[in-house]
């Protein structure tokens, strides 16, 4: 067992009762740093209690990434980064953490907003959603959005409640409970609450947004489970199926942290729902019309994955400097060999590949593959009941030919 070395960055969170409400450790650290990073408000909490200490206080540069720079420049200088709150829990520990190792760091986190907010509620934060919309799309609330949810979110500014109040009213959520938490834990901590469609106050820029949804009558619910109704989608007639998609998920195997490849993606209905269905997944949606890259965009921000990436080319050659995928999904362009070999030296062991054909020329492709390289094929038949007359019949859809297969 070897010693660990004393780290000598430490972060430490901290929240709106300032000084006074740090740790003895956190004091500590704050007093005998040789440099103390922030930004202007953490700054502004502690620089009375330093001036006879000969730390230098340093507001955060801009851009971000300038301040890791001068992290790295002064390494093994005694150095505190001050954040809000819990620096690991949508903070900047995760940053920190990705460019210097844990030995080096020490994380002394205060309490987080969520579990602030959550205990002035009386909500028990186990059940609740929590979201961070700091710096990030709004649209990522939709797909949290079901009646009796209850969400906290991390805001940007004082217009994002209204934001959000609009964005709850546009999916039929205006009823739901919106309660403002503004500078939560310091003197001028001030919480206000109203259904979500009356919203019309001004909000301190320091705010944290929690809601009690609940919805207007018929207003569908879509689960994070994959099969959405194609209504869910604006498409132009080229969308995996409902039916068809859910089986398609189940063999793609969404995977929390995990990359997608949609190649072909149409609509983008099977890159949105890989992106719903678990936990901090990222996805590429590879689409070569313009028109329907357009529908992508808009279906991703409509359904809560605004993170979408959407690249413009076709395959083979728009897959390459693409980050690896764990999975992939082959929906359109399967006129070449070429395209299913590509895929197949991309994924790792253990990776899932699935393509869907309707044509003929698509179902040689895949029989040929699945000869090569294993793996199941199966055709996917699907009849709806429709009216004929004044009478009831099957009107099948075209049948789908899906090669799957995890790589060894």
């Amino acid at each position: 067992m070897t010693d660990r070395p004393a780290p000598w960055l430490t972060i430490i969170g901290i929240g709106e009762d300032g000084y006074d409400g740090l740790s003895e450790a956190a004091q500590c650290a704050l007093s005998s740093a040789t440099l103390v990073y922030g930004g202007a408000r953490h700054l502004e909490l502690v620089e009375g209690k330093l001036a006879n200490t000969s730390c230098q206080l340093k507001a955060w540069p801009s851009p971000f990434a300038k301040g890791i720079e001068e992290l790295a420049a002064n390494e093994g200088q005694n150095t505190v980064v001050l954040a809000t709150g819990d620096p690991q829990w949508f903070g900047i520990g995760a940053t920190l953490h990705r460019r210097f190792s844990a030995d080096e760091i020490e994380v002394i986190p205060h309490l987080s907003a969520f579990s602030m907010a959550a205990s002035r509620l009386g909500w028990p934060l186990q059940n609740v959603e929590t979201l961070s919309l700091h710096g990030r799309p709004i649209d990522v609330l939709r797909g949290f959005l079901f009646p009796g949810a209850r969400i906290i979110a991390l805001t940007s500014n004082g217009a994002a409640p209204g934001e959000i109040a609009d964005l709850l009213a546009d999916e039929g959520y205006g009823i739901s409970t919106l309660t403002v938490l503004e500078h939560l834990g310091g003197a001028k901590e001030r919480i206000s609450t109203c259904e979500a469609e009356v919203y019309s106050a001004d909000a301190a820029d320091l705010n944290t947004v929690a809601i009690e949804a609940r919805s207007i009558g018929n207003t569908p619910v879509l689960s994070r489970s994959p099969g959405l109704p194609d209504s869910a989608f604006r498409h132009d007639g080229k969308i995996t199926k409902q039916e068809v998609r859910a089986v398609t998920l189940a063999k793609l195997a969404p995977v929390p942290g995990q990359l997608l490849w949609d190649i072909g993606a149409g609509s983008g209905s099977i890159g949105i729902e890989w992106l719903r269905a678990a936990k901090n997944t990222k996805a590429v949606a590879v689409e070569p019309l313009e028109k329907r890259r357009v529908f992508l965009r808009g279906n991703a921000a409509a359904l809560g994955t605004p993170d979408l990436k959407v690249v413009e080319g076709k395959a083979p050659e728009a897959l390459t400097n693409l980050p690896h995928p764990d999975a992939i999904f082959i929906g359109g362009g399967l006129t070449s060999k070429d395209i299913v070999k590509t895929c197949f030296d991309a994924l790792p062991s253990g990776g899932r590949l699935v393509a869907n054909a309707v044509t003929l020329e698509g179902e040689q492709v895949l029989a040929e593959s699945w000869k090569k390289f294993g793996g199941d094929l199966v055709r996917l038949s699907i009849s709806r009941a429709d009216p004929i007359g004044g009478l009831t019949g099957w009107r099948p859809l075209m049948p789908v030919t899906q090669w799957s297969l995890v790589k060894p």
